[in-house]
C-alpha cells in the first residue's frame, strides 16, 4: 500500500499547486502588468541555466540511488553525504559563473541578484533523498507550508508595477526556507559517517550521463522564453511564461505517479523483479493517458474565456498559445512514464538521453524560423513539435522490450471520450454565451467532466478499472 499512499500525497500536493497558482496569478498579472511579468519569466530562464550547472542532474540520480541502497543504512548516509558535498562544490561553481554574469549584464542587473536566491535555494534541497525513501509526506507538508507562506506575503505586499524585484523576492526565498525545513527530518534516516570514507568521485561520471539530458530538458524548458526575449520582445516571454505556466500546473497532476513510480521501480529492477516493473509501466501509462487526455481538451476547450478572466484582456494573446501547448500534455504524459518511470530506474540511460537531446536540439532549430514567421505562436509550435518526437524517440527505443498493444490497446476510449468531451464544452460555451465569463467556465468545465466520465464508463477501460481496485487496497501491482 505503499506506493498507493505516495501517490495520494503526491497527488493531493499536485492538486494544491495547481490551486494556489490559479489565486496568485491573476492577481499578479494585473499588478505588475506585461512588462513585469516578461521580466521575471525572463531573468528566471538565466538564473536556472546556473541552477542547472549546480545540481548536474543530481535529483534524478540522487533519487535513483537512494532507492537502490535505502536498506542498508550505513550506505545510505554515505551516499547522502557524498552528494550533498558534490552538490556544495558544483554549486558554488555555478554561483561564481552566475556573478560574472551579472556583472558583465547591461540589463535587470538588480533582478539577477535577487533571483540568485533560487540558486542558493538549490544546494540545500533535499527533497530527491525523501523521494528515493518513497516518504513523500515530509516533502509534500513542506510544499504546502512553503506555497501557503508565500501566497500570504505575495497578496499583502505585492501592491505596484515597481514591486517586481519583490515579488521574485517572495517567490525565491520561500523556495529557500521551504529548503531548509527539511534538514531536521535527517536525523531519522541517517547514521554518522567518517570522512575518509566517503567516495565522492565515484558519482561525477554517472552524474555527469544524467547532466547531459538535463541540459538539453532545461534547454527547451528555458530556451523559448529567453529567445523571445531577443526575437521579439520582453512580453512575448511573458505571454508564453504565462501560458506554460497554465500548462505545466495541469501537466503536474497529470504525470503526478512519475516521482512517486521512480523509486519504486528503481527498487523492484534492483531486486531483479522485472515482471512487477513491467506491470508498474503498463498501470502507470494508463492512468497517465486516462487523465492526459481529457486534460489535453479541457485547456484546449476553454482557452479563450479562461484568458479573458483570468489574466485579463491585455493577456488576450495568451488564449491561443495554451490551444497549441495543450496538444503536449499528451506527448509529456507519455514520455514521463516511458523515460522518467521506466528508462532512468532501469539503468537505459542512453535511449533516455538521447530522446532528451533529440528534443532540444529540434527545438532549438525550429525556433528560429518558426518565431521569425509566426512569432510567440511558432516557439509553441517548436515545443509541440519536440515533445512529439521525445515520447516517440522513447517508444522506438524499448520497442522489443514491451508489448505495445499491451500499453496502448484502450487510449482510443480516452481519445475518443476527451473529443466528446472537447465538443461538449464548446457548444456549452456557445450556448451559454448570454451569461458572465465565470458562469460560461463553470458550466463548461462541469459539462466536460460529467461527458468525459460518462462517454468512459460506457467504454469500460478494463485497465483503469483494475487501477480503481488498487486503490481499494483489494490488488496490488
Amino acid at each position: 500500500m505503499r506506493i498507493v499512499k505516495n501517490f495520494l500525497w503526491n497527488s493531493s500536493y499536485q492538486i494544491f499547486i495547481l490551486i494556489v497558482p490559479l489565486i496568485t496569478i491573476p492577481y499578479v498579472s494585473r499588478v505588475l502588468g506585461t512588462t513585469g511579468i516578461g521580466i521575471n519569466a525572463f531573468t528566471n530562464s538565466i538564473t536556472q541555466y546556473f541552477v542547472l550547472i549546480g545540481s548536474m542532474g543530481l535529483s534524478l540520480y540522487g533519487n535513483r540511488e537512494v532507492a537502490y541502497v535505502r536498506d542498508d543504512k550505513k550506505k545510505l548516509s554515505a551516499l547522502f553525504w557524498e552528494l550533498t558535498i558534490l552538490r556544495a562544490v558544483l554549486t558554488f561553481f555555478a554561483a561564481l559563473l552566475y556573478i560574472g554574469f551579472i556583472l558583465i549584464s547591461k540589463e535587470y542587473q538588480v533582478y539577477y541578484w535577487i533571483q540568485m536566491i533560487t540558486l542558493i535555494a538549490s544546494l540545500v534541497d533535499i527533497s530527491w533523498f525523501f523521494q528515493g525513501l518513497e516518504n513523500f509526506k515530509v516533502s509534500v507538508l513542506r510544499n504546502f507550508f512553503v506555497k501557503v507562506v508565500s501566497l500570504i506575503f505575495i497578496f499583502t505586499m505585492v501592491k505596484h508595477h515597481s514591486d517586481v524585484g519583490l515579488y521574485i523576492f517572495i517567490i525565491a526565498a520561500s523556495t529557500f526556507v521551504g529548503n531548509l525545513t527539511l534538514w531536521p527530518y535527517l536525523r531519522r534516516e541517517i547514521v554518522g559517517i567518517h570522512i575518509p570514507d566517503l567516495h565522492i568521485a565515484r558519482h561525477i561520471g554517472p552524474m555527469i550521463r544524467l547532466f547531459i539530458p538535463q541540459i538539453a530538458m532545461q534547454l527547451y524548458l528555458q530556451v523559448n522564453k529567453t529567445m523571445l526575449k531577443y526575437l521579439v520582445d520582453v512580453e512575448a516571454s511573458g505571454f508564453y511564461d504565462n501560458a506554460d505556466k497554465i500548462v505545466k500546473m495541469i501537466l503536474a497532476l497529470v504525470t503526478s505517479t512519475g516521482t512517486v513510480m521512480l523509486p519504486y521501480v528503481a527498487n523492484s529492477f534492483a531486486q531483479g523483479l522485472k515482471e512487477k516493473v513491467q506491470r508498474a509501466l503498463n498501470m502507470s501509462l494508463q492512468i497517465t493517458l486516462a487523465m492526459a487526455f481529457p486534460a489535453a481538451a479541457g485547456v484546449a476547450a476553454v482557452a479563450p474565456e479562461f484568458v479573458t478572466l483570468y489574466f485579463g484582456p491585455s493577456f488576450n494573446a495568451v488564449a491561443p498559445l495554451m490551444m497549441i501547448e495543450s496538444i503536449i500534455i499528451v506527448w509529456i504524459g507519455i514520455s514521463s512514464v516511458v523515460g522518467n518511470q521506466y528508462l532512468l530506474p532501469t539503468n537505459q540511460l542512453n535511449a533516455y538521453t538521447n530522446s532528451i537531446v533529440l528534443g532540444s536540439v529540434v527545438n532549438i532549430i525550429l525556433n528560429f524560423p518558426l518565431i521569425e514567421l509566426f512569432g510567440t505562436p511558432g516557439a509553441m509550435w517548436a515545443t509541440m513539435i519536440a515533445e512529439f518526437l521525445v515520447a516517440g524517440s522513447q517508444l522506438w527505443a524499448i520497442r522489443h522490450q514491451v508489448v505495445f498493444h499491451d500499453l496502448f490497446s484502450e487510449t482510443w476510449k480516452y481519445l475518443v471520450s476527451a473529443l466528446v468531451m472537447l465538443g461538449g464544452v464548446r457548444l456549452t460555451m456557445v450556448a451559454a454565451s448570454a451569461y458572465s465569463l465565470t458562469l460560461r467556465l463553470v458550466a463548461g468545465i462541469g459539462v466536460g467532466v460529467v461527458t468525459y466520465v460518462a462517454i468512459l464508463l460506457l467504454l469500460r477501460p478494463h485497465n483503469l478499472f483494475s487501477y480503481a481496485k488498487i486503490l481499494k487496497g483489494t490488488r496490488r501491482i
